[in-house]
C-alpha cells in the first residue's frame, strides 16, 4: 500500500500508485478544466503532488503547454532569480564491483583504464580546478569496498579542503558515492560535506534489478532507502535524480516526485537538488540500445514540470548536455550547471591520452569554464560560485524555510555577485571581465534590501583590492 511516511522503499515508491497515477494523467491530458485547476494551484508557489504534476506532464493542449512553460519560468525566477551556480565533478576512482549495464565502470568492462588517484594526484587536480576558478566540487567514485572504502573518501575530502593555492580554495565538497550505512553517512557529515547525491537511475524495481544484475547495487530497497539513512546520519541536504532513458520517463517522473514527497513527509525537508541526466555515449555503452531515450522536447517539458512541482528545489544539468540543450532549459528551472568538466579519473591537471581513457561518459559541452561563465552572462544570467549557505549553517529545513518564503534573494544575489567578482579578478579573460563588470553594475541594484545592497557594494570594492571570501 502506498505510504509516503513509510521507511520501506516499496511503500513510498509504490508501483501500483505510479501505475494509477499514469493512468489518471492519461485520462486527463485533454481535461482543460482540471489542468486550469492544477495550474491555479501551482501559481500559489507551494508545489504539486505527483498526480497533479503527472497531468501537466501528459497535457497535450498547446495553449496549456505554453502556460506550463511560462509558469515554470516565472517560478524559477521567483525562487532563484537569474543566478546559475557553477561546479565541477572530480572523479577519484573508477574501480567498481557492480554490473550496471548502462555504465562503462561495470566490473566486466576490460576496455576502460582503471584508475584510483593518490592523495598527491588529488591535490594536483584540485589546484588545477582552483586555477580554473572553481569553488565547489562533486566528488565521484565507483563502488568498491577494497579500492574505494569510506576511509579513502574521507581522506580525499580532507585533502581537497586542505589545498589553498593563490586565491583559490574549494569551499564546498558534494559527494556522489554508493549507498552506504548510517554510520558512514555520519562520518561524511562530520567531514563537512555539502550535499549527498545519489541517483536512483530508475524507480521501476523490475527494470532496476535487470539493469543492475550483479553487485551490491542490485539491492533496490537498500539503494532507494539510502536518503533516509543519510538524513539519519545528519546529512540534511540530499540530491535526487534518475537517468532518463533507462525506463519510461513518465514512470520516472512520478517516482521522483514521490521520493521528494516521502522526504518531506518523514524529515520535513525535501531534496536540496534534483538532477536530470539523460543516457549518453560512453566507452562500451550505446545509448541507442536503450529504447526509452527521450528527445529534447520531452526533456524540456520534464524540466518545466519538475520546477513547477518542487519550486524550492535546485535543479542541475551537467555537461552531458550540449550547449544548445542546456541553453533551452536554463530558464525553465535549472539553477546549477557544471562547467569545464572532466568525467575521467584525473584529466584536469594533465589531459588523458586516448589509450588511457577512464571517462564515465562523453561530454557534450566541452567549453572552458571561462567560456561558460561568459556565455551565461551574455544570456543575462549571473554565474555564482557561492557556498555561503553551507558555511553559515543554512542547510536542510533552514535553507528551505528561506527559499519557500522567497527570502533567499537577500543572501543569494549579493553572494553570487561577490563570488563572481572574485572570479573576474582572479581567473577571467579580458573579454569575460568586461562582460562581468557590466553585469555586476546592473545586478547590484536589484538587491532588495537597502542595507545589504550597500554592504555588498563595499565588499565588491574590497574584492577589487584583493580581499576575499565575503558572504551573507
Amino acid at each position: 500500500m502506498y505510504d509516503p511516511k513509510s521507511g520501506k522503499a516499496e511503500d513510498f515508491i509504490n508501483h501500483e500508485e505510479i501505475l494509477a497515477t499514469l493512468d489518471y494523467a492519461a485520462q486527463n491530458k485533454h481535461n482543460a478544466a482540471l489542468i486550469d485547476e492544477i495550474l491555479s494551484k501551482a501559481r500559489r508557489r507551494k508545489g504539486l503532488n505527483h498526480r497533479d504534476a503527472a497531468v501537466l506532464l501528459d497535457c497535450d493542449i498547446p495553449e496549456k503547454n505554453t502556460e506550463i512553460f511560462s509558469l515554470a519560468e516565472q517560478i524559477k525566477n521567483d525562487f532563484y532569480g537569474n543566478r546559475i551556480v557553477l561546479f565541477a565533478p572530480l572523479y577519484l576512482s573508477n574501480y567498481c564491483v557492480n554490473g550496471c549495464v548502462y555504465c562503462p565502470y561495470h566490473a566486466k568492462n576490460k576496455h576502460i583504464a582503471r584508475k584510483k588517484m593518490t592523495q598527491e594526484e588529488i591535490a594536483r587536480e584540485v589546484i588545477a580546478l582552483q586555477d580554473m576558478g572553481h569553488k565547489r566540487l562533486a566528488i565521484e567514485a565507483g563502488e568498491d569496498p577494497v579500492n574505494n572504502p569510506i576511509e579513502y573518501i574521507l581522506e580525499s575530502i580532507k585533502t581537497i579542503y586542505g589545498i589553498k593555492h593563490k586565491n583559490g580554495a574549494i569551499r564546498r565538497v558534494n559527494v556522489n558515492i554508493a549507498a552506504t550505512t548510517v554510520e558512514n553517512y555520519r562520518k561524511l557529515h562530520e567531514a563537512g560535506i555539502g550535499t549527498y547525491i545519489l541517483f536512483q537511475e530508475t524507480y521501476n524495481k523490475e527494470n532496476y534489478e535487470n539493469l543492475h544484475p550483479t553487485g551490491p547495487k542490485h539491492n533496490y530497497a537498500y539503494h532507494t532507502e539510502a536518503m533516509d539513512r543519510a538524513m539519519q546520519g545528519g546529512i540534511d541536504d540530499v540530491g535526487l535524480g534518475v537517468l532518463y532513458g533507462l525506463s519510461t520517463y513518465r514512470y520516472e517522473f512520478a517516482g521522483l516526485l514521490m521520493h521528494a514527497e516521502h522526504l518531506e513527509a518523514v524529515f520535513g525537508v525535501g531534496p536540496h537538488t534534483i538532477s536530470v541526466p539523460r543516457i549518453c555515449p560512453a566507452d562500451d555503452i550505446d545509448p541507442k540500445a536503450f529504447s526509452n531515450a527521450i528527445n529534447d522536447d520531452i526533456f524540456a517539458k520534464l524540466v518545466a514540470c519538475i520546477r513547477i512541482a518542487v519550486p524550492y528545489t535546485g535543479m542541475i544539468v551537467s555537461t552531458r548536455e550540449s550547449q544548445k540543450s542546456r541553453e533551452r532549459v536554463l530558464h525553465l528551472g535549472i539553477s546549477q550547471i557544471s562547467g569545464g568538466s572532466r568525467t575521467s579519473v584525473g584529466g584536469y591537471a594533465e589531459p588523458e591520452l586516448p589509450e588511457e581513457n577512464s571517462a564515465q561518459f562523453d561530454i557534450s559541452d566541452t567549453r572552458s569554464l571561462d567560456e561558460v561563465v561568459r556565455w551565461l552572462m551574455q544570456l543575462g544570467y549571473t554565474p555564482s560560485f557561492c557556498t555561503a549557505c553551507y558555511r553559515e549553517g543554512r542547510t536542510g529545513d533552514r535553507f528551505m524555510a528561506l527559499c519557500k518564503n522567497m527570502q533567499i534573494h537577500n543572501c543569494c544575489l549579493p553572494n553570487a555577485l561577490m563570488t563572481l567578482q572574485e572570479y573576474l579578478e582572479d581567473y577571467a579573460s579580458e573579454e569575460t571581465k568586461k562582460v562581468g563588470a557590466a553585469l555586476i553594475a546592473k545586478e547590484v541594484g536589484q538587491i532588495p534590501n537597502e542595507k545589504v545592497r550597500r554592504i555588498c557594494k563595499e565588499h565588491l570594492e574590497l574584492i577589487k583590492n584583493n580581499q576575499r571570501d565575503f558572504r551573507f
